[in-house]
């Protein structure tokens, strides 16, 4: 069985965020890095499908500039077997659907059985590559998936819907599933794994060299939002405290006239 995991490396979202000098994304500078919170559990249930079939292969792949191997070396610490760097140092500037179609022209030659992705990322929050490789490799997909089990021939997976509500889907493989948080608990890499993982083979791929579609969606401008003045504090008693919010509705809101 050959397995592929798609991750993606992204700001720590405790970081200072500024714009760059286009203003159309963040910049990259003085910022701290990690692997996309969902992409752990996409590498998890991968290594835990290897771990039960046996007989399997774990692939990372990641696009972007030399620093998301960073992000890689911790897929292989965790488990994962080899890795699959596509080189893009403007990966930022590229849409849903230019990712998808690198991948997929990686992938369409591989005959992997199972392709997992997280959900979404967390910067950019689309949500739509593990849909839309699908549809390029001409393979089912369930989104969002929080259980999984595997009898050795069919998969079972639930996945999470609007509102609260579950849903229970089989099927065989090959397919392509996008992982939501609380799936599993991702492993933590151990110092022995992480030793291990500076051996395994980490190859790179030019960008050029599978990327041969245009933008369909591009980013005009971003923003932070705007600053909002502090909370009030009232005090008083009852009688005083109703006065008081009633005045301030009716002078700095809409709610009452």
């Amino acid at each position: 069985m050959k397995i592929l995991v798609c991750i993606k490396q992204v700001p720590d979202m405790e970081s200072r965020f500024k714009l760059n000098a286009a203003g159309t994304w963040y910049s990259d500078q003085d910022l701290a890095w990690r692997m996309n919170e969902y992409d752990e559990f996409a590498v998890e249930q991968a290594i835990q499908l290897r771990e039960q079939a046996g007989d399997a292969e774990v692939v990372v792949l990641s696009i972007g500039p030399d620093r998301v191997k960073e992000a890689m070396k911790k897929a292989l610490a965790m488990g994962a077997d080899r890795g699959v760097h596509i080189q893009d140092d403007a990966s930022y500037g590229k849409d849903p659907y230019q990712i998808a179609s690198a991948i997929a022209a990686y992938a369409g030659e591989q005959n992997f059985d199972v392709i997992f992705t997280g959900m979404q990322s967390q910067d950019r929050g689309s949500a739509q590559v593990g849909l839309l490789l699908a549809g390029m490799l001409g393979l089912p997909a369930v989104t969002t998936i929080v259980g999984f089990e595997y009898d050795g021939s069919q998969a079972t997976v639930r996945r999470e819907l609007e509102g609260g509500l579950k849903s229970v889907v089989k099927l065989s493989f090959p397919a392509v599933l996008t992982c939501q948080l609380g799936l599993n608990t991702p492993r933590y890499p151990t110092l022995p794994n992480i030793m291990k993982a500076k051996k395994k083979e980490l190859v790179s791929l030019p960008i050029a060299d599978l990327l041969k579609v245009e933008a369909l969606v591009t980013t005009a401008a971003t923003r932070f939002p705007e600053r909002k003045g502090g909370g009030l504090i009232l005090e008083g008693d009852v009688g005083e405290l109703t006065e008081k919010l009633v005045a301030i509705l009716k002078e700095k809101t809409t709610v009452l006239k």
